[in-house]
């Protein structure tokens, strides 16, 4: 079943924080709460929240979690490796092929490393939710070249490997989607870089 999509920018930067709600029976995930537990809360509403998922563990992604996870008791899920940096106390782990029911939703996971070692990213319907890991006009931030280039290595391999529609919700500003990135992520690659490439890199 097709699960709607929400999304709400909160905290300072500001973070964007996606609420997936199954119309059918009610129930949401939350996703990313970087801030403004009272704002996200609202935005449930009464609906049971089936659980929060994390696609890494920056801070600004995980600002409210501690907030919502006492106000509505729901399991969290991140990637075993940024729940270890970032001391994360995870519910599951959120790995590479899995899928998670939303109501009568499912939302699969696909592993996105790169812009920290446990990056992730959740596809629903014809969207999927990329966190810091692709931005319109280039990759997430990184701060090694070996990040870099994996980070572009796990795009080409997972986010190339979709349909051109398939719409790309990032953690941060706009939305964009796969056929609106594919020309100049292939020019990108057939060029020259300096080994050691990384920190904020456009296409």
């Amino acid at each position: 079943m097709r699960l709607d999509l929400q999304r709400l920018e909160v905290g300072p930067w500001p973070v964007n924080c996606y609420v997936l709600r199954c119309p059918a029976s009610g129930a949401v995930a939350i996703v990313d709460p970087g801030d403004g537990a009272a704002d996200i809360l609202k935005a449930v509403g009464p609906a049971p929240v089936a659980c929060i998922l994390l696609t890494h563990g920056h801070p600004d992604h995980t600002g409210a979690l501690g907030d919502l996870r006492r106000e509505t008791a729901s399991p969290v899920g991140i990637h075993p490796a940024d729940a270890e940096v970032w001391g994360v106390d995870a519910d599951f782990a959120l790995l590479n092929g899995m899928q998670i029911e939303v109501g009568r939703g499912l939302v699969k996971v696909f592993c996105l490393p790169g812009h920290t070692p446990g990056s992730v990213c959740l596809r629903l319907n014809g969207q999927a939710l990329v966190g810091d890991a692709i931005f319109p006009g280039g990759p997430g931030h990184t701060v090694t070249p070996e990040g870099f280039r994996l980070c572009v290595t796990s795009l080409g391999v997972t986010v190339f490997g979709w349909p051109d529609a398939v719409e790309l919700y990032p953690g941060h500003g706009p939305h964009t989607t796969v056929g609106a990135e594919r020309r100049a992520f292939e020019r990108f690659l057939a060029e020259d870089h300096p080994a050691g490439l990384c920190g904020d890199v456009t296409w």
